[in-house]
């Protein structure tokens, strides 16, 4: 009788090479933003722009935006950009068309928001770089941080199938207290548009108006996610 011949055991191998390792999906649901609208004008943005503002960035990670930016303003308007700059420059400082511009978003964990870093290159020199803070808090549910203490409360809305941001007002964080300015001294209407253009690109429209002295500044960018 012959022997049977043996087959030599195998090892069960991971049907993945990250099998063993702690579960980290870059992303995970975020409903932050989406709390701030009606569930039935959420429904009526397109799918891309309710997926851009559902996540979450894990712990490090980052999502980048590249594109172009054209920025005009008024003789006021750059004179409030140039005084501003004592507050970290929160507006841009310099006018042109189909300029470069890459934004980055990132988690706060101290704060539980986001952090904003916008870049605008400019025809000379080192380009600009707006830093600000997104906070999910407030009377209006969400605020904007732009540096020493100066911040606005933001409304959300869907209009046309775009998510729009609007000021409510203007306030001063500063040794534990908030002090909302008064209308006198804030720079105007801050209206901002995020509309999906297809194709994996997205408008950005910035608009800062005042109700006596007219528009300031406008910006229009045309963006695309490049990693996240």
């Amino acid at each position: 009788m012959r022997p049977q011949p043996v087959t030599p055991a195998i090892k069960p191998q991971s049907s993945s090479p990250l099998a063993g390792r702690p579960d980290r999906s870059p992303t995970v649901g975020d409903l932050r933003f989406r709390a701030l609208v009606p569930e039935a004008a959420w429904a009526q943005l397109p799918s891309a722009v309710r997926h851009r503002f559902s996540k979450r960035l894990a712990q490090g990670d980052t999502a980048v935006y590249v594109g172009e930016i054209e920025t005009r303003m008024s003789l006021l308007g750059r004179s409030l950009a140039q005084a501003a700059r004592i507050i970290g420059s929160p507006f841009p400082t310099e006018c042109g068309a189909k300029l470069p511009s890459v934004v980055t978003v990132s988690e706060d964990r101290a704060t539980s928001g986001q952090n904003w870093t916008r870049l605008y290159v400019r025809r000379s020199g080192f380009p600009q770089i707006i830093h600000s803070c997104k906070r999910f808090a407030g009377p209006t549910g969400l605020e904007e941080y732009v540096g020493h203490g100066v911040g606005v409360a933001l409304t959300v809305h869907v209009e046309e199938r775009s998510l729009v941001f609007r000021s409510h007002h203007y306030f001063l964080a500063v040794l534990g207290a908030r002090l909302r300015l008064p209308k006198w001294v804030t720079p105007g209407n801050l209206s901002v548009a995020h509309t999906e253009l297809g194709e994996g690109t997205f408008s950005f429209t910035l608009d800062l108006s005042h109700p006596a002295l007219g528009g300031l500044i406008h910006q229009y960018a045309i963006f695309r996610e490049i990693h996240s």
